[in-house]
């Protein structure tokens, strides 16, 4: 779909369809009521006569509105003016989209940005119209024999603002909503594809085209290369399966040389069995998701290359299958990570992990200022927040209240959980340093805390994803969460988010 930005009086925007909101009580916005003006009020005759309220959610089409150069005014209602906030915005944005594509138009302008969202900028507006348009024409179907093509797919899309002095602002706000949704169509896409195609393998060829692409550094290391740096929790995990693990490391340097570098660690199974400690049958077919975290912080390496963010971030993804077998590791192995504490694996299903450990500890070459892992690690964090919410842990408050404030911007709400000692208690082990799992109780945090022990030497925190980064059910599909929240966290860092 093509983009725009547009600042002209509605009444004079030719094209397919131009987009109004009505409020409550059929009250019109600025931009429709200068439709209504040129038309002689034909909109609030429509309206006066009671087919529309400008209730939160309902539409109405007009065609051929008198006075217009347009084919089509779509009118959107809006809900109370004084309830009328960002949830409403959204809802708005999303209702015209869906309402655009059921009347086959090819091309829509449209006039909601200019609304006042409270305590949100002109380019949160545009940023978040942008990243809802894309989610709202996101397909996946390169499986299927027979396209979806029962409409003509809207083409240009436009919106407008209401001064030519503000178009600078929100060209710059649809740059970078595009490129979030270029990171999270790039991280849905690595979660939809089949873990026979989506496998370690393919995740490094992806990253090393990536590399070529924008100019990034980049290293596998292969199964070797990990037995030589000691990463026998990472290589644990991968001892059942026919696929080669891979450490997969990329790297944009758009910072000052030396400059200390965010890095994000990914969780990259790209199917997981349970291994020995086999999962039940129903819905393991969702097991392919478990490399969404590693999907997410390439997507976000994507959106920072895209728009060429000031800032050195380097993204470390340890990629393996966890599958059972003849060499598969059993429960009550004991293993060596590569910052030589050792690991009772009391359950090879806790298995995310074990090789989050040794990424991190290999994270510490870099030197990083901060790090951040994402991982869809524990069942138990979607039972304590659903699917709304992603679970949050960190070392330092600092970081967990600038990862919050990023992600209620971006509306991909994180929720700050507890990390503290008092559960390190529940992962002793009698026989190794630690066990990999804590028991029944409090399965999300014990898991953070054991993730904890390999981050002491630098600012760390741990995005447990398990119930935002894929939906179940009638609408199956991975959702591109948290891209969003780490892309407006390292916009911030940059100074580029307005």
């Amino acid at each position: 779909m093509e983009f725009s930005i547009k600042s002209r009086s509605p009444e004079k925007q030719r094209g397919a369809c131009v987009v109004v909101g009505v409020f409550d009580s059929r009250k019109l916005t600025q931009p429709a009521a200068a439709l209504d003006k040129a038309a002689n009020g034909y909109i609030a005759g429509i309206l006066g006569r009671g087919d529309m309220n400008g209730d939160a959610g309902s539409s109405l089409l007009l065609q051929n509105v008198p006075g217009t150069l347009c084919d089509r005014v779509l009118l959107i209602g809006l809900g109370k003016e004084k309830e009328f906030h960002e949830k409403e915005f959204a809802k708005a944005i999303r209702t015209a989209l869906k309402a655009i594509n059921e009347t086959g138009a090819t091309d829509a302008s449209i006039y909601l940005c200019e609304l006042p969202v409270r305590k949100r900028s002109l380019a949160w507006r545009i940023r978040q119209s942008a990243m809802i348009a894309q989610e709202a024409a996101y397909k996946f179907e390169q499986f299927k024999s027979k396209k979806d093509d029962t409409r003509r797919p809207l083409k240009k899309l436009s919106f407008c603002v209401d001064r030519r002095s503000e178009l600078p602002l929100a060209e710059e706000a649809l740059a970078q909503g595009l490129a979030i949704s270029e990171g999270m169509s790039l991280a849905r896409d690595l979660g939809n594809l089949p873990p026979n195609i989506c496998h370690p393998t393919h995740i490094a060829e992806l990253a090393q085209a990536m590399a070529g692409e924008f100019k990034l550094d980049c290293e596998i290391l292969e199964r070797a290369d990990m037995e030589k740096l000691g990463m026998h929790s990472l290589l644990a995990v991968a001892q059942g399966s026919h696929q080669p693990p891979k450490l997969i490391v990329l790297s944009h340097k758009g910072g000052k040389a030396g400059e200390k570098p965010v890095v994000l660690v990914g969780k990259g199974v790209t199917f997981d069995t349970g291994g020995i400690s086999l999962k039940p049958a129903p819905d393991m077919d969702e097991m392919k998701y478990d490399m969404c975290g590693a999907a997410s912080v390439l997507g976000t390496l994507r959106t920072v290359a895209r728009l060429k963010l000031p800032i050195n971030l380097t993204i470390i993804v340890p990629a393996t299958e966890n599958m059972p077998g003849g060499g598969a590791t059993r429960p009550g192995d004991i293993v060596t990570s590569m910052s030589g504490q050792t690991i009772e694996i009391l359950n090879t299903d806790a298995e995310g992990r074990l090789i989050l450990c040794d990424a991190l500890t290999y994270a510490e070459r870099f030197d990083p200022d901060t790090v951040i892992d994402v991982a869809t690690l524990t069942g138990a964090c979607v039972v304590a927040l659903g699917s709304v919410a992603s679970g949050l842990f960190a070392n330092k408050d600092a970081l967990a209240h600038d990862l919050l404030d990023a992600g209620n911007e971006a509306h991909d709400r994180a929720w700050h959980m507890p990390l503290w000692d008092d559960y390190q208690e529940l992962l002793k082990s009698p026989f190794a340093d630690m066990g990999n799992i804590g028991g029944r109780w409090g399965g999300a945090i014990t898991a953070a805390c054991f993730l904890s022990r390999f981050t002491k030497k630098f600012r760390w925190a741990h995005l447990d994803v398990a119930g935002t980064a894929y939906k179940s059910g009638a609408d199956k599909g991975a959702t591109g969460r948290p891209v969003p929240l780490l892309a407006h966290y390292l916009m911030q860092r940059a100074g580029k988010l307005n």
